[in-house]
């Protein structure tokens, strides 16, 4: 009997859950539901902060699909160690301070050795700037390479 392959941790921010539901968006919600389709190859994780936000989702409908998309979907604790790597990123100027949120989600990401972080943010997540700082601070503090992607990079397509 061959032996399993190890399965890439991916958090998921709640960027992505609710691009499952965009029609706004054709692109983001395709490439979301093309991710969807592939779960069974990675180990998912959400948090107790996209739990959170998905609450505050002011459309029930909307509400209740994304509430079903993500049940079953293993969750992730903010603590201590979250909540201070979440202030370093901010501190260097990964994430402003008033997206606090945004960087709750790397800081929880890297602490619980997440190997990549799937975000739909391009503003404040998936770019170059967060992706450098992330690196730095991580590396400086001894953690290990968080690899920030989207949809599309995590499948090999396009965006």
């Amino acid at each position: 009997m061959k032996g399993r392959e190890k399965k890439l941790k991916l958090y998921l921010d709640t960027s992505v859950i609710s691009a499952l539901f965009d029609k706004k968006s054709p692109q983001m919600n395709y490439w979301t539901k093309e991710f969807w389709k592939s779960l069974d190859g990675f180990e998912i994780f959400i948090s107790d902060v996209v739990i959170a936000e998905v609450q505050e989702t002011p459309d029930p409908v909307l509400k209740g699909k994304m509430i079903k998309a993500i049940s079953g979907v293993k969750v992730l604790r903010i603590d201590e160690e979250a909540e201070w790597l979440s202030a370093e990123y901010i501190r260097h100027g990964a994430i402003p301070e008033r997206y606090r949120k945004d960087a709750f989600h790397l800081g929880i990401a890297t602490a619980q050795r997440m190997e990549v972080l799937l975000s739909w943010n391009y503003k404040h997540i998936v770019r170059r700037k967060t992706r450098e700082i992330v690196r730095m601070v991580n590396a400086r503090h001894s953690y290990p390479f968080l690899e920030i992607m989207s949809p599309p990079e995590i499948l090999g397509g396009e965006e």
